[in-house]
């Protein structure tokens, strides 16, 4: 009988571990299980988006505000065209905000940052983002500095 109870017990304590490495992994990897809030859709268009993903985030200073939901290219303009779900209970945007795409560290993940512009009009569903900055992609800013140092020797 005891040894039953050892073995339930430990049984129940690999299935937490269990549980909880899976919770853990899906915080990580951006994926929810609960449903979304409310949000509101936020357009961009990039000239490069360099490695971002659907399910990245968005932030502004620092906090997650929401995430990208989709992105497809624009044959009539030749851009990426991104799309962002944002929190509803963000709803200040001014109109005039900024997107860019950011690294977390020197090689990190990509995601969007927005920096808030200063309209009294807000940004609504459906709106685009006209200020964007695209991503900076580590190989052309190298091949700029081999390019540039040849050309001093020259």
């Amino acid at each position: 009988m005891r040894t039953r109870t050892l073995e339930l017990t430990v049984g129940l304590f690999i299935l937490v571990g269990i549980m909880a490495l899976l919770v853990l992994a899906l915080r990580v990897s951006g994926l929810s299980v609960s449903p979304t809030a409310d949000s509101y859709k936020v357009y961009a268009h990039f000239d490069n988006i360099a490695g971002l993903t659907p399910r990245a985030k968005v932030t502004m200073s620092g906090v997650t505000i929401g995430q990208v939901t989709a992105i497809e290219f624009d044959k009539n303009r030749y851009t990426a065209r991104v799309e962002m779900a944002i929190d509803g209970d963000v709803n200040t945007l001014p109109s005039d905000s900024a997107a860019s795409i950011l690294t977390a560290g020197l090689l990190g993940e990509k995601y969007v940052g927005i920096s808030v512009g200063g309209e009294d009009t807000m940004l609504e569903d459906g709106d685009r983002i006209v200020d964007t900055q695209s991503a900076l992609v580590l190989e052309e800013l190298i091949g700029r500095f081999l390019l540039s140092t040849v050309s001093k020797e020259d």
